[in-house]
């Protein structure tokens, strides 16, 4: 019920509507909303489970080019990746959850540091991630173990010194064993992440936990051990695919049912799955109940060339995917995806090199022609497999 409040009050109707809160005009207008600041915790708003946001993002992929770039971001002396990545902090840091795609590792501070083919970045990539928002990465890819066990290690820690947890990779069989836990809304979330390969590089004789492969039993039996342990949500990120395909391939499609089906009493025992390693934007599937994002493509990497030889734009197109999850109706219920969205994304070559949030650049840029149609692909693909039927939409 509203209550009207008069200029002159006397004194029993003044204590009347102090006990139904009404108050002064000014006192009930709301403070203006303001950006989460990723590097303290959002104060909780109400007692209970509350609805949360997750955004992920595809791969971060540092060629020579790229690091170059970082090298005069930060004026010659050191990296800075963060004027790179300014241009999504927004959507990021507004998330109360997000997830990064760190494809490559980390060489020595000083370096040396290296491109394609054999990927070593500077550890400055970490505090970049870091100050955009992310709360947590994974890193299980093709790439991992370019450097070694010391490249495993050099990356981890790296986050570890700027507080971005990880997943995917491992320096010990303990934190092998032990799948990383994220917050938020109330709710415990799993994250564990895999890779399709490791570019033919053999895992270390002593060292078989070093990075995750895919495996369908392997992950199903992680994601129960997760539950076992109080996971509320379990999200798994796959480094699967076949490049620059867009269509997903056989291996994503049956693997995705799989995940996807329902394998504990009452409900699948994986409620999302982030995709990349194809390099370009595929699409998202609501499969049951569970929504598959087959592939986000490249989030930051610099000139792309197929595999005919030729530069493809669409290896520096991407999405970025953000969730809704609501809390269940009941105890031993599952919290579900109430809203499914995504937005497109891209790294400008420029010089310099920037990623953009696409559709607030075009709000500024209206007359780029090229962005429009970066978007419109984006979009295309993104809803191929009938997501919009789903409910999935493209945020304004």
């Amino acid at each position: 019920m509203r209550f009207a409040c008069r200029e002159i009050l006397t004194a029993a109707t003044a204590l009347l509507l102090s006990l139904t809160g009404c108050g002064s005009p000014q006192e009930r207008q709301p403070a203006p909303s303001t950006p989460r600041d990723p590097s303290s915790p959002a104060a909780p708003t109400q007692a209970g489970p509350r609805a949360f946001t997750l955004v992920a993002t595809g791969d971060v992929l540092p060629h020579t080019e790229i690091i170059q770039q970082a090298k005069e971001d930060a004026g010659g002396s050191g990296y800075d990746f963060t004027r790179m990545l300014a241009g999504v902090k927004p959507v990021i840091s507004a998330a109360d959850l997000a997830i990064c795609h760190m494809e490559t590792v980390y060489g020595a501070d000083g370096g040396p540091f290296t491109g394609y083919p054999s990927f070593i970045s500077p550890p400055q990539v970490a505090q970049a991630l870091k100050d955009t928002g992310y709360t947590s990465c994974d890193t299980a890819s093709n790439h991992t173990l370019d450097g070694g066990p010391d490249g495993i290690r050099r990356t981890l820690d790296a986050m570890d010194a700027v507080g971005l947890k990880h997943t995917g990779s491992a320096r010990s069989a303990d934190e092998a064993g032990s799948p990383t836990t994220l917050t938020a809304g109330g709710a415990t979330v799993a994250q564990l992440a895999y890779t399709y390969g490791t570019n033919g590089i053999p895992l270390p004789k002593d060292r078989p936990w070093a990075v995750n492969l895919i495996d369908r039993e392997r992950i199903l039996t992680d994601a129960r051990a997760a539950r076992e342990r109080g996971a509320d949500i379990v999200v798994v990120s796959l480094h699967w695919g076949t490049e620059w395909q867009e269509t997903p391939d056989e291996q994503q499609l049956a693997l995705a049912r799989d995940l996807a089906a329902e394998q504990s009493p009452g409900r699948p025992d994986i409620d999302l799955v982030l995709g990349t390693h194809a390099h370009i934007p595929q699409a998202y599937e609501k499969i049951n109940d569970t929504w598959t994002v087959y592939g986000m493509g490249d989030q930051l990497a610099g000139h792309m060339f197929n595999p005919t030889g030729a530069e493809d734009p669409r290896g520096n197109w991407s999405s970025i995917a953000r969730f809704t999850f609501s809390p269940p109706p009941g105890p031993g219920q599952r919290w579900t995806v109430t809203k499914a969205e995504f937005l497109p994304q891209l790294t400008d070559l420029g010089p310099p090199y920037r990623v953009l949030d696409l559709t607030e650049a075009l709000r500024h840029t209206p007359d780029r022609a090229d962005y429009t149609r970066a978007l419109d692909h984006i979009r295309s693909v993104v809803l191929s497999r009938d997501g919009a039927s789903a409910g999935l939409t493209m945020a304004p």
